[in-house]
């Protein structure tokens, strides 16, 4: 039988901006979210990377990242991740060697090969287009300026070099499960918006896994979105905020709203459809609701590790949610 409190519960966060109001607050917010959940207990707060969206202040991600691990003492910080294909490996080597030289042992480098934004902007990052076909190359660069290094090497990231920071493979398909698995690297799944290929990705990643230096045998971690109130009916009324955020991108835009008490009055029925099909991987209701959810999530897909994202329109709710779950998973 699993043992669902040795699961540790991660956190994913967007620095969400509400619709009106300053990037500024938003990244506030996600220093003070990074406090709390450090006190409540996760294992690891990561910062996604998106450009040109205006509901989200992530762009910056490893700005955000030393300003996290510098307001914090335990928990790791990391990148949920760095969109490789919009950046120099070599760049993002020094970065992060630069990170963790500030703060050894607690500093993750997810990547994923999404740009995390629309076509004009892709170009405005990359100067060039780039499919990202040649992610699992920039992966194996970055990686190689991460090793242990010689003064003969003609290009060396200083800092960076032999660093030892850990690199997580990011997917929302079987792309992502088949380079982790080859190269023998941990692998995180985006189910909270990409739920469809998560079994198919993980059992992929499983099947194929090559042992490495860097990790002996698989390490999954499964994304899922999570809101957790005193009641089920506060609960989804909190979730309508994301589920809006959602209805909104598919309407040509993304906004992050307050919450309603009837979302089925917003959108059509063809839009519910859609909107429910990305967010199939959550979990809202009461602590004991959640708590069961999450263990019925760890049964289907055997994962190691649980990053939870919990978006609220109101700050003290989200915060609130995390400490709930925190409470109800025993952490």
């Amino acid at each position: 039988m699993t043992s669902y409190s040795n699961v540790p519960l991660a956190v994913l966060d967007l620095s969400p901006i509400r619709t009106g109001r300053p990037a500024a607050e938003a990244l506030e917010n996600t220093v003070a979210l990074a406090r709390a959940t450090e006190a409540y207990g996760y294992r690891r707060f990561w910062i996604s990377e998106h450009h040109n969206t205006p509901a989200m202040a992530s762009s910056a991600t490893s700005i955000i990242i030393g300003q996290v691990a510098a307001a914090t003492e335990r928990i790791k910080v990391g990148a949920g991740g760095i969109m490789l294909p919009n950046h120099a490996p070599y760049v993002v080597a020094e970065q992060f060697g630069t990170l963790a030289a500030y703060h050894p042992d607690r500093i993750d480098l997810g990547l994923g090969r999404a740009p995390g934004t629309d076509p004009w902007t892709t170009r405005a990052l990359r100067r060039e287009h780039a499919s990202g076909a040649d992610f699992p190359e920039q992966v194996a660069e970055l990686r190689g300026y991460l090793a242990p290094g010689s003064a003969q090497r003609k290009v060396r990231a200083i800092p960076g070099e032999g660093s030892g920071v850990p690199v997580y493979i990011l997917g929302s398909s079987t792309f992502g499960a088949a380079l982790a698995a080859r190269e023998g690297l941990p692998f995180v799944f985006a189910s909270h918006f990409s739920p469809d290929q998560l079994i198919p990705a993980l059992e992929l990643y499983r099947a194929g896994f090559r042992p490495s230096a860097t990790l002996a045998k698989p390490y999954a971690i499964v994304a899922a979105n999570a809101v957790v109130a005193g009641t089920d009916t506060e609960a989804v009324r909190i979730f309508s905020s994301l589920q809006q955020k959602f209805l909104t991108h598919f309407r040509g835009g993304m906004e992050f709203l307050p919450p309603v008490d009837d979302i089925d009055t917003l959108w059509a029925p063809q839009e519910a459809q859609m909107v429910n099909g990305m967010l199939a991987e959550s979990f809202v209701g009461t602590p004991d609701t959640v708590r069961r959810g999450l263990e019925g999530l760890v049964d289907r897909t055997g994962a190691d590790e649980l990053m939870i994202l919990s978006e609220a329109w109101d700050f003290d709710a989200r915060l609130r949610s995390y400490e709930l779950l925190a409470k109800a998973w025993n952490l």
